[in-house]
């Protein structure tokens, strides 16, 4: 009689919650990621997928977003189909010149002028110190954004171009009132894709499908060369992470790439927005996300 009274002093609504099945493991996930996403006022965008069991975790993932200088993976992937059509040669040399120096990331813009490059440096430099200077060059080297945004197209991520030079973005920068109102207003971006998009070409990478098997392993050991690691694998472990970054902090911080082992292979795609923040904080954000999905992947069966 007693326990009869006290299941009829409970909530009819919190007895149909007990009886409700577990919560599957994707979508404890996915809440983990949501949570995080929540505790920074930012846009996000998401994409997660396991290549081995095919698990997949999105939030916004097809929102087309400035991509930053996660756009220097598809420049990257061109650069490699030219060279496999014989249009250049990656121990090409070329020589900087003093018009050739491009402000923000990278190390070029501080050598002397005729210093030489190949075009394997050019764009090793590219991904791994975000390089400007390099960027701009390999641009040049393969005709303009234009070639980019065809191969693009071919692959079917229509929602991922190539939009301007760094000479172009950074003019655009220099002529707003501030950086904070460029921003805001979103008529420059550098580059644009969605997290699913950069998702599937970090997965043609992994597989071999990025040109060539020959070329998509170049690319790989590129991406693992990443210096910046303050954001997804920062707070990783049992994972390599070959990446690339995205950065006009603290409005936008980037990073795209794949979770490494050897039972797992995860494409790992995070694109921000609109975060007028600390930028810590937005890194931080990222890189507990980061945790989460290799937590999560490091014990599946």
């Amino acid at each position: 009689m007693l326990r009869r009274t006290l299941l009829s002093t409970v909530p009819a609504t919190l007895l149909a919650q007990s009886r409700q099945a577990p919560v599957a493991p994707p979508d404890r996930l996915r809440a983990s990621i949501e949570r995080i996403t929540k505790s920074v006022n930012a846009t996000w965008g998401v994409y997660v997928k396991c290549l081995e069991t095919g698990e997949e975790v999105s939030l916004d993932a097809n929102r087309q977003m400035d991509t930053m200088s996660t756009i220097k993976i598809p420049l990257m992937i061109e650069a490699f189909r030219q060279v496999e059509e014989g249009k250049f040669s990656l121990s090409d040399r070329v020589q900087l010149q003093d018009d050739d120096r491009r402000p923000g990331t990278g190390i070029i813009r501080s050598l002397d002028t005729g210093a030489g490059l190949t075009v394997k440096d050019l764009i090793t430099l590219m991904i791994i110190v975000s390089d400007n200077t390099a960027t701009d060059l390999l641009f040049a080297k393969v005709g303009g954004i234009d070639p980019v945004n065809r191969l693009m197209t071919g692959y079917g991520l229509t929602q991922t171009r190539a939009v301007a030079t760094g000479s172009v973005w950074f003019a655009a920068l220099r002529a707003a009132p501030n950086p904070a109102d460029f921003h805001r207003e979103g008529k420059h971006p550098f580059g644009l894709s969605s997290p699913r998009d950069m998702g599937i070409l970090l997965e043609k990478i992994k597989t071999g499908k990025a040109v060539s098997q020959a070329a998509s392993d170049q690319m790989l050991q590129i991406l693992r060369a990443q210096l910046y690691t303050t954001r997804l694998p920062r707070m990783v472990t049992g994972f390599r992470v070959a990446h690339k970054t995205g950065d006009f902090l603290p409005y936008i911080g980037n990073d795209v790439g794949i979770f490494e082992s050897a039972r797992r292979n995860v494409i790992v795609s995070v694109f921000t927005a609109n975060h007028y923040g600390d930028g810590f904080t937005l890194e931080d954000a990222i890189a507990r996300i980061g945790r989460e999905i290799a937590d999560y992947f490091a014990y599946r069966d």
